[in-house]
C-alpha cells in the first residue's frame, strides 16, 4: 500500500496486527545460516553419540568411568543444539520465539561447557590411567563446575532477556541487568582461568609421572591431548584477535547484522573438535580396563620390570614371560 502524492493525496491511516514474513519464513535473513549450522551440528552430535554408545555397548565389560563422563558430554552438546536449532526452526514457521527451546538450549550450553571443563581436569589428573579414584580433588572439581555453571548461566540468561525482552523492560532496569551481566562474565573469566590453569598443571605433573615410570604408550596419549588442548588455545586466541581486528576495519569481513552467527559457531566448532579428540583418545575398547589400570612393562637389558600380575594389556609391546 502507498500514497505517491505526498503533497495533494489524501492521508490515510492503518490500524491492526501487521507481520513481516520473507518467501522463507519469519526468522530474520540474517538468521538462517545460524539455523542450518545448528541443523548440521545436531546431525553430527547425534552420529558421534551413536558411534560411541556402540562402541560402549560393545566393549560394556570394558568401561571405565571417565567414558560415562564423555558420553554424558556428547549427550549433552546434543541437547543443546537440538533446542537451539529447535527454537530457531519454530521461531521461522510461527513467527515467535519457542520460549522453552531458547531458555532450553541456553541453560544445557551452560551444563554442557561446565561439565566438559570438569571432564578435561579429570583426564588431566590422570582418571582412569594413572589412578581409579580422584579422592578429594573430585570434590573440589564438582564445587569449580558448579561455580562456574552458575555465572555463566545467570549471566547468559541475563543476556537473553535482555535483548529479548527490551521492548518491555525500561532503560534503567535493561542498563541495571547489563551491569550485573559485566560484573558476571567478569567472574566467568576468572573461573575459566582457573581451569585453564589446572588443566595444563595436571597434565604436566601426569606426564611427569607417565615419564619417570616409563609408561611410553600413556605418555604418547598424553601428549595427543596437550597437542589438542594448545592448538584449540591457539585457535581461540587468533580468533579472538581477528575478531577485535576486524572490528577497526572500515569494512569488516565478518559483519555482524549479516552473519553474525558465524563469530558463535566458530568458538561451537573448535569446542566440537576438542570433543573429537577426547572421544578418540578414551574410546571404548577391547582391553581398556586392563589398560587404564595396569603398569607397561619396561624392559631393561634382558630383564623385565613390572608391577601387576595382569599381562592382558592390549597396547603393551612387551610379552610376560615366566622366569621360571
Amino acid at each position: 500500500m502507498s500514497n505517491c502524492n505526498d503533497l495533494i493525496g489524501r492521508n490515510l491511516t492503518v490500524s491492526g496486527e501487521y507481520f513481516w514474513k520473507s518467501s522463507h519464513g519469519y526468522l530474520p535473513g540474517n538468521l538462517f545460516g545460524e539455523m542450518y549450522f545448528f541443523s548440521a551440528l545436531t546431525i553430527f552430535y547425534a552420529i558421534l553419540l551413536a558411534w560411541y554408545g556402540l562402541k560402549m555397548s560393545i566393549y560394556r565389560d570394558e568401561i571405565i568411568p571417565i567414558q560415562k563422563w564423555v558420553l554424558t558430554t556428547v549427550g549433552i552438546g546434543l541437547l543443546e543444539v537440538f533446542f537451539k536449532g529447535g527454537d530457531l526452526w519454530v521461531w521461522n514457521i510461527d513467527g515467535e520465539r519457542f520460549w522453552f527451546s531458547l531458555y532450553t538450549g541456553v541453560v544445557v550450553g551452560v551444563l554442557k561447557r561446565a561439565i566438559s571443563r570438569s571432564l578435561v581436569v579429570m583426564l588431566s589428573l590422570g582418571w582412569g590411567v594413572t589412578c581409579d579414584d580422584l579422592g578429594d580433588k573430585m570434590k573440589k572439581i564438582v564445587t569449580l563446575g558448579l561455580a562456574y555453571a552458575g555465572s555463566s548461566a545467570a549471566r547468559d540468561v541475563m543476556t537473553v532477556l535482555a535483548v529479548t525482552e527490551n521492548e518491555v523492560l525500561s532503560t534503567e532496569t535493561e542498563t541495571g541487568i547489563l551491569d550485573v551481566v559485566e560484573i558476571l562474565t567478569f567472574v566467568t573469566a576468572f573461573i575459566d582461568v582457573i581451569f585453564y590453569w589446572w588443566i595444563f598443571d595436571a597434565l604436566n605433573g601426569t606426564m611427569q609421572y607417565l615419564e619417570g615410570m616409563s609408561q611410553s604408550r600413556k605418555l604418547k596419549r598424553y601428549l595427543r591431548l596437550r597437542l589438542i588442548l594448545l592448538l584449540s588455545v591457539l585457535f581461540a586466541v587468533v580468533w579472538t584477535v581477528f575478531g577485535i581486528v576486524d572490528s577497526y576495519n572500515d569494512k569488516r569481513i565478518i559483519n555482524e547484522e549479516e552473519n553474525g552467527w558465524v563469530l558463535n559457531a566458530v568458538w561451537e566448532f573448535n569446542y566440537l573438535v576438542v570433543l573429537i579428540g577426547l572421544a578418540w583418545l578414551w574410546g571404548p575398547e577391547a582391553g581398556a580396563k586392563e589398560y587404564a589400570y595396569v603398569m607397561e612393562l619396561s624392559a631393561v637389558g634382558n630383564d623385565l620390570e613390572f608391577d601387576t600380575n595382569i599381562v592382558d594389556s592390549p597396547d603393551s609391546d612387551e610379552e610376560v614371560a615366566d622366569d621360571g
